[in-house]
């Protein structure tokens, strides 16, 4: 990407304290989730075992 590019993300959630964005790669997705000062950057499989895994998490 050169300078004059503007990078598209797309924010997919968002609350006071926190986010989720994307943004394009060649394959797929890289998904950011942003957790106060701290970001993680996820590739679209690893975004999708993160989804799976807080499906996971029991309320009780």
């Amino acid at each position: 990407m050169n300078k004059d590019e503007k990078m598209e993300v797309d924010m997919v959630a968002e609350t006071e304290n926190f986010a989720v964005w994307r943004s394009p790669e060649e394959e797929g997705f890289i998904y950011h989730v942003e957790l106060g000062s701290i970001t993680l950057h996820l590739a679209s499989d690893e975004w999708e075992e993160f989804l799976e895994l807080l499906s996971d998490i029991d309320d009780d």
